[in-house]
């Protein structure tokens, strides 16, 4: 079972360490994590998703509630919400391979961002199973580089929610 946890912590140095060392302390797994400001300079948002059985995934929630430095733990599955990945992949290309590559990225509507004579970077945004679908179509055409973002979450919207302040993500 997968499950993602929203993170607001102080955003002071040594955060991250005590909330990584957490997850290793206990071996947990962390699936993908991905840290940044919020519109609140003394606040950051951790974004973790990590996975194991029902009691693994509330033994993490209870122990991040715990930690001095976090000001709030959210959790929400990967159906209830909406959840991105940033990914830049460099590929050798050709005059034969060239219109595959540009139909591959235009079907997974990826967009080719920097060019040279004999190679493309193209960069993707969206969710995790897609990037690897790209991934897996480009792997045939000598993939160069790549570098990938862990995934940013959010829970999804609904009319029903009350007035949440802005820092309830």
């Amino acid at each position: 079972m997968k499950k993602i946890y929203s993170v607001l912590v102080e955003n002071h140095s040594g955060v991250l360490c005590k909330v990584a060392g957490l997850f290793s302390r206990r071996c947990f797994n962390i699936n993908s994590l991905v840290v940044g400001e919020t519109d609140d300079p003394e606040v950051s948002c951790m974004t973790i998703v990590s996975s194991g059985d029902q009691r693994t995934i509330e033994q993490i929630e209870k122990q991040l509630n715990k930690k001095l430095d976090v000001i709030k733990v959210k959790t929400f599955d990967e159906a209830m919400s909406v959840s991105r990945e940033l990914m830049l992949l460099k590929v050798k290309y050709n005059r034969n391979n060239r219109k595959d590559i540009m139909e591959i990225c235009n079907i997974l509507k990826a967009e080719i961002v920097d060019m040279s004579k004999s190679q493309m970077m193209i960069q993707m945004c969206d969710v995790p199973e897609k990037i690897k679908l790209l991934i897996k179509m480009l792997n045939s055409i000598s993939i160069v580089e790549v570098a990938r973002t862990g995934t940013v979450a959010l829970p999804k919207c609904t009319d029903a929610e009350k007035q949440q302040s802005k820092h309830e993500a």
